[in-house]
C-alpha cells in the first residue's frame, strides 16, 4: 500500500475508541474556532466576503455547499486567532472545523461522534501532510503549508462524513493533492486575496471527496512517485503520513493562540509580559534585546505599514509595544485600522531583534525566544519556550471563555455571546446541535455589518 492508501484506511475507520482520548481538547478547539469564525466577520476581509456573496450572479441570497465551505474556512483562518500545530507549521482548525460544521447538515443521520471523527480526520490529514513536506522550512521559501494542505484536510473531513470506504478516501486525498497549490504571493493591503485563494483550496477538498464518491480515481502514489520533488522541489518524508505517534490522534499536539498575532511573535511577547508582571514598569524600560529563532527573524523583525493588517500581525516590535502599553488591544483583529500612537512608535524603536542558533535545539516542535529588558535599575532576562495555549501551558475553559468574550461580544452583544459560550462549552456536538450552531454562525456572517450587530 502507498502512504496515501494507508492513511485513507486509518481515516475511514476513525471513531469509537479514537475520540474519547481527545474529546475534551477537541471541544475547546471547536469552540475556539467558532469564536474566530464569528469575530472575523467584522474585519475588512469579512465584510468583503459578505459583499462577494451578494454579488454572485443568480445567487439570490443562496449559495452552494461548495461556496459555503470556501467562505466559512476563509473567515475562520483570516481571523489570525485560530489554532496552530507548530511542528507542521499548519493552522488546521480553521480549515477542518468550519468544513465539518458546514458539510454535516447535508449528510443525513450523522451524530456527534461522526462530526468529531471527521474533525479528527481532518486534523490528522493536515498535520501529517505538513510534517511530511517540512512545513516550517518551506514556509520561508514562499510555500504556505496551510494552503497546500487545505484541500487534503477538507477531503479527509468530507470523506469521513460521507462514509467513504478506505479506497474512496485514498482517492479523495490523492485528488485533493493534485488540486493543491503552493502559495499565494505577497500580502496586499488593505485586504488580501490570499483568503479567497484559501477558501477555494478548501472548496477543492470537498470537490475531491464528492468526485471520489462518484467513482473518480486519482494517483495514490503521489508522495512516493517524485511528483512533489519535480513540481515543488520538496522531497516528502513519507513516513510522517503513517508513523505511530503515541497511539492517540494528533489533536493533543495543537496550540491555541492567546491573542491575535503571528505565532512567531508570541514567545518574545510573552517573555516581556512576564517580566512586567514581575514588577518592571514601562517608564523604567530603556531597551529590549530579543533573541529569536533564525528562521523567524526576517518575518517578524520590522515595523508596521498603515492600513496593512499583515504588517501589524507579524511585527514583533508592534506586539511588544501592545503588551507594554495597550494589553487590552491584543485581541484586536483589525489593528491596522487604528493610528499608531507616538508612544507606541517610541517603544517599538527600543526593541532590537537578533537571531540565536542556540534556540534551535527543539525546533520546530517548540518556538522559544529570549528577552533581555534593560531598565534604569538593571537588566531582567526571561526565556520562554511555551506560551499560554501550548500543550505544556494549556488553556482551560475559563481561559478560552475569556478570550472568546473579547472576540465575539462586539459582534453578538453580552447576552448572546454568553449564551453561545455556555451552550458550546457545555455540550458542543450533542444537545446544542451542529445545525443550530451553523445557522447561528451563518446568520452572523451573512448579516449587514453594522457596529452593533445583533443577529442570533
Amino acid at each position: 500500500m502507498t502512504a496515501i492508501e494507508e492513511l485513507g484506511a486509518v481515516l475511514a475507520r476513525l471513531g469509537g475508541d479514537d475520540i474519547p482520548a481527545v474529546q475534551d481538547k477537541l471541544r475547546l478547539h471547536v469552540v475556539d474556532t467558532i469564536g474566530a469564525w464569528i469575530a472575523a466577520c467584522r474585519t475588512a476581509e469579512g465584510r468583503a466576503f459578505a459583499r462577494l456573496r451578494a454579488h454572485v450572479p443568480g445567487c439570490d441570497g443562496h449559495s452552494s455547499l461548495l461556496d459555503d465551505v470556501a467562505r466559512n474556512c476563509a473567515l475562520a483562518r483570516l481571523s489570525e486567532v485560530d489554532d496552530i500545530h507548530l511542528a507542521s507549521m499548519t493552522t488546521p482548525g480553521s480549515i477542518v472545523i468550519p468544513a465539518a460544521l458546514t458539510i454535516v447538515p447535508a449528510c443525513a443521520a450523522r451524530d456527534a461522534e461522526d462530526v468529531a471523527a471527521a474533525i479528527v480526520a481532518g486534523y490528522e490529514a493536515m498535520m501529517r501532510l505538513g510534517l511530511a513536506v517540512n512545513g516550517p522550512e518551506i514556509l520561508y521559501r514562499g510555500i504556505w503549508p496551510t494552503y497546500l494542505a487545505a484541500p487534503f484536510g477538507v477531503a479527509a473531513v468530507a470523506s469521513r462524513l460521507l462514509r467513504l470506504d478506505a479506497g474512496q478516501t485514498a482517492h479523495a486525498l490523492a485528488l485533493a493533492l493534485t488540486l493543491a497549490a503552493p502559495g499565494v504571493g505577497h500580502h496586499n493591503a488593505p485586504t488580501t486575496s490570499r483568503w479567497v485563494a484559501l477558501g477555494n483550496a478548501a472548496r477543492n477538498g470537498l470537490s475531491a471527496a464528492l468526485a471520489a464518491q462518484s467513482g473518480f480515481t486519482a494517483d495514490v502514489k503521489l508522495l512516493e512517485s517524485g511528483f512533489f520533488a519535480n513540481v515543488y522541489g520538496i522531497t516528502p518524508r513519507v513516513s510522517a503520513m503513517t508513523e505511530h505517534r503515541g497511539g492517540k490522534p494528533m489533536v493533543g499536539e495543537l496550540s491555541l493562540k492567546p491573542w491575535c498575532a503571528a505565532r512567531q511573535t508570541m514567545a518574545a511577547t510573552q517573555a516581556l509580559r512576564e517580566i512586567m508582571q514581575d514588577g518592571v514598569c514601562v517608564d523604567e524600560i530603556v531597551a529590549i534585546k530579543v533573541a529569536v529563532l533564525p528562521p523567524h527573524r526576517k518575518m517578524i523583525d520590522h515595523g508596521v505599514v498603515a492600513g496593512d493588517r499583515a504588517s501589524y500581525l507579524t511585527s514583533l516590535q508592534y506586539h511588544m509595544a501592545v503588551a507594554a502599553l495597550a494589553p487590552a488591544a491584543a485581541l484586536d483583529l483589525a489593528p491596522s485600522a487604528h493610528d499608531l500612537s507616538p508612544a507606541m512608535g517610541t517603544f517599538m524603536a527600543r526593541v532590537e531583534v537578533a537571531s540565536d542558533d542556540a534556540l534551535l535545539a527543539d525546533y520546530p516542535a517548540a518556538w522559544p525566544a529570549r528577552v533581555s529588558v534593560v531598565t534604569t535599575a538593571g537588566t531582567r532576562d526571561r526565556l520562554v519556550t511555551d506560551v499560554p495555549g501550548d500543550p505544556r501551558r494549556p488553556f482551560g475553559e475559563a481561559d478560552l471563555a475569556d478570550k472568546l468574550r473579547h472576540l465575539i461580544t462586539p459582534v453578538l452583544g453580552d447576552g448572546e455571546a454568553n449564551t453561545l459560550l455556555n451552550r458550546s462549552l457545555g455540550d458542543l456536538l450533542g444537545r446544542y446541535t451542529v445545525s443550530s450552531l451553523l445557522r447561528a454562525v451563518n446568520q452572523t456572517c451573512d448579516a449587514p455589518m453594522h457596529d452593533n450587530l445583533r443577529t442570533m
